[in-house]
């Protein structure tokens, strides 16, 4: 049996950047777009040996927003993995989609290329917070989308939503989680507002926290999402990311487990065993065929910080037994506050431990 393989495909393309975005992605002309996958598809030439000594379980579309690229350039990208790579009948293959950007042909060229499962941009339902976020779409454009994507066949659909935004209130957020819910996709992930440097979001509110929501709205909200969620069928099997049974994201458990994944297109990340690879964050090198990027070779050390690090994101926790020499006072001080549950071989977070999660995860950096 062939190990198993994760891919992630970056599509560094918008139609213009969010106000709160800072991931590597922007603007560009069909033209550029068509270049980049020309030379997507020599990176993926670049790495068909190791494409045919594997078999890739999870391929998955980021951005960007790979949504604006037309359906025949994601059709492309796929019928190049499929000649070189040997694909699993039963792989999870994704794609993020803006709903601005969705037509119904090209959830049918989707479809007809592999893709299985849709990861909709939303963030927020309310009108008002979505044009206060930059997005180019409407709550009542991603219904439409949803429903599109329903009768072309989608029956494993991911919608993101975004708490803590500027003038939202635990009500307007509860209504946002009642309206999506209503639609029942399978998967919901719910991430807080987290302003960054160098966005127009840093600049209107890095100095003015008082015109966002306060620490104690954004803890209400949290724990709403958790109760409203659950209420409604949605396991929270990791912090930010909630399923109905049997849909958790197969590709994101890849990176919490540490398994191989490897990263093609502009800036894109690999771990190949203990290798944690970067591509080229350059755009007009990286259309040069400058592909490379940097490549670190991480020590025992490393590696068994990012297992409790990343592990400890899912709700099922980690068998911490492995490294239990290393770790047992920093196991046995953690559960003594409360922080974490040990059942056998294995730690978890506790509620408490997952509110302030940062602080626990950092206990596990030596």
């Amino acid at each position: 049996m062939k190990k198993p393989l994760g891919l992630y495909i970056h599509i560094p393309f918008c139609e213009r950047k969010c106000n709160y975005c800072d991931f590597l992605s922007g603007p560009a002309d069909r033209e550029t777009q068509k270049k980049y996958v020309d030379m997507l598809l020599q990176e993926i030439d670049s790495y068909s040996e190791l494409l045919q000594t594997r078999e890739t379980a999870t391929i998955f579309f980021g951005g960007g927003t790979p949504s604006i690229l037309p359906g025949e350039e994601i059709a492309r990208i796929l019928k190049k993995l499929h000649v070189l790579g040997n694909i699993s009948e039963t792989a999870e293959i994704s794609i993020e989609a803006n709903p601005g950007t969705v037509t119904e042909e090209k959830l049918r060229l989707w479809k007809q290329a592999g893709i299985n499962r849709i990861s909709f941009g939303l963030q927020s339902a309310d009108n008002k917070e979505l044009k206060r976020l930059g997005r180019i779409h409407t709550w009542e454009a991603f219904e439409e989308n949803f429903h599109l994507a329903r009768a072309c066949g989608f029956s494993n659909i991911n919608v993101d939503l975004m708490s803590a935004l500027p003038g939202q209130t635990v009500d307007t957020w509860r209504k946002t989680m009642e309206k999506v819910t209503d639609l029942n996709p399978e998967h919901i992930s719910a991430y807080s507002l987290i302003i960054e440097e160098g966005t127009p979001f840093y600049e209107a509110y890095a100095d003015h926290p008082e015109l966002l929501p306060t620490e104690e709205v954004e803890r209400e909200m949290y724990y709403e999402t958790k109760t409203f969620l659950s209420s409604k069928g949605y396991e929270r099997y990791e912090i930010s990311n909630y399923a109905k049974s049997g849909y958790e994201c197969r590709h994101n458990l890849s990176y919490w487990e540490r398994t191989d994944y490897l990263g093609l297109g502009l800036g894109a990340a690999s771990l190949l065993g203990n290798v944690r690879k970067s591509n080229q964050s350059e755009l007009p090198e990286y259309l040069k065929g400058n592909f490379a990027g940097e490549e670190e070779v991480l020590d025992e050390t490393a590696a068994m910080e990012e297992y409790f690090f990343l592990g400890l994101r899912k709700m099922q926790g980690v068998d911490w037994t492995l490294y239990q020499a290393q770790y047992e006072k920093t196991v046995q001080k953690l559960v003594e506050e409360g922080l974490i549950a040990q059942e056998g071989a294995s730690i978890r977070l506790t509620q408490l431990g997952i509110d302030v999660s940062n602080y626990v995860l950092a206990e596990f950096l030596i």
